[in-house]
């Protein structure tokens, strides 16, 4: 089983597209400023980490005017 399961990160993101958006982004994110928003994680990779923090409702979305999505953590 994957940890956190897709069921459970579409309820807290509308699509697969934008959850794959925010996940990449905020990946990235991370390993240039390796700023974590848990205090534990199961996931060793960067994109795992993303998706828990979504999970864990540390980390949102929303859309500009200009339908580019971006985040926010909490």
């Amino acid at each position: 089983m994957l940890y956190p399961s897709i069921d459970s990160l579409l309820t807290k993101i509308d699509s697969k597209y934008s959850l794959v958006s925010v996940a990449a982004k905020r990946a990235r994110n991370m390993q240039v400023h390796q700023n974590g928003l848990l205090d534990k994680y199961v996931s060793h990779k960067y994109v795992g980490k993303a998706l828990e923090e979504i999970n864990g409702e540390k980390l949102h979305y929303h859309t500009t005017a200009g339908n580019e999505d971006s985040y926010a953590a909490k």
